[in-house]
């Protein structure tokens, strides 16, 4: 049972906003989702810990959200607290060749923030939809480079609600999966080291690497972003336009003509339109290739 009073004298005294009974649509990039029954926005890593604690000391179901993308909000929506780390926690600092940005910090942000002090590294990532804590909780990656390769450290909140801090080489980075994937630890810093350079160059680079997104991904319609993982020796893509699946639709969600690895929402699309419509791409991709395809999108419910 949560008791939102208590819950929002807390928040008060830690200095975080608290929204009761609000609806997840507005926070995730798919345009859908039911109501939670508090969503708080986190301001640093102590209000972060001290939140965590008194929803595991309480019994309250929780869950962590960033900007909302790579993930899907439950129609019926989420009967528990969602910790927001978004723009109240997305301070970014720069020292020398390294750059440390809160977990809550846009990746888009931290790319720019790199260009501009002339350190390259991130152009790849620059267009990476969702938070700088949410890149390296799944080690995100585009175009030949990932997390792994500039982040050097990150501060979390453990099981235990501790802060404690652990270095590149102990965060298991591998394809779409770090230390913290399936667990209950929470990024709440993450450390990069990058390399001088020219910031002509590298804002050149970016723009290059966003005019590739825009010119082959359905960024026009609310998605999630890529809808599954690379399975090994193939591409998702190519597999489900080879099984003639553009443009399939169940509800307001389709497979977009644009890029088959996308299911985007193209008007009123629910979260059981988007997961009827995975499983229907897995189970014809299955039978036509013998692959199956493992979703990359996490569901809040």
């Amino acid at each position: 049972m949560i008791n939102i009073a208590e819950l929002t004298k807390l928040c008060e005294e830690l200095g975080c906003r608290i929204t009761p009974e609000c609806s997840l649509s507005e926070y995730i990039t798919f345009r859908f989702g039911g109501p939670c029954r508090a969503l708080v926005s986190v301001n640093s890593v102590e209000s972060a810990a001290k939140l965590i604690e008194y929803m595991k000391t309480n019994g309250i179901k929780y869950g962590i959200l960033g900007r909302g993308s790579n993930v899907l909000a439950a129609d019926e929506g989420f009967d528990g607290v969602i910790l927001l780390f978004g723009s109240d926690f997305s301070q970014i600092e720069v020292k020398g060749n390294t750059i440390r940005c809160d977990a809550g910090a846009s990746l888009a942000s931290a790319c720019v923030h790199a260009q501009q002090n002339g350190l390259s590294g991130m152009e790849n990532l620059f267009g990476i939809p969702g938070t700088v804590g949410g890149a390296l909780y799944m080690n995100a990656g585009a175009y030949g480079s990932e997390m792994k390769d500039v982040v050097i450290s990150a501060e979390y909140i453990d099981e235990n609600c501790r802060i404690r801090s652990i270095s590149a080489k102990d965060m298991e980075l591998s394809y779409r999966h770090s230390v913290f994937s399936g667990t209950s630890n929470v990024i709440t810093s993450v450390t990069m080291q990058l390399t001088e350079g020219d910031p002509a160059e590298i804002k050149a680079r970016m723009n290059e690497c966003m005019s590739k997104r825009s010119s082959k991904q359905p960024l026009e319609y609310p998605s999630a972003g890529s809808t599954f993982k690379r399975p090994e020796g193939h591409f998702a893509g190519a597999l489900i336009e080879q099984a003639g699946l553009k443009g399939t639709r169940i509800g307001g969600a389709e497979v977009s003509p644009k890029h088959a690895g996308f299911i985007v929402n193209c008007g009123g699309a629910t979260c059981a339109d988007v997961l009827n419509l995975i499983d229907l791409v897995r189970e014809r991709v299955y039978k036509q290739f013998g692959v199956l395809l493992e979703p990359e999108i996490k569901i809040i419910k």
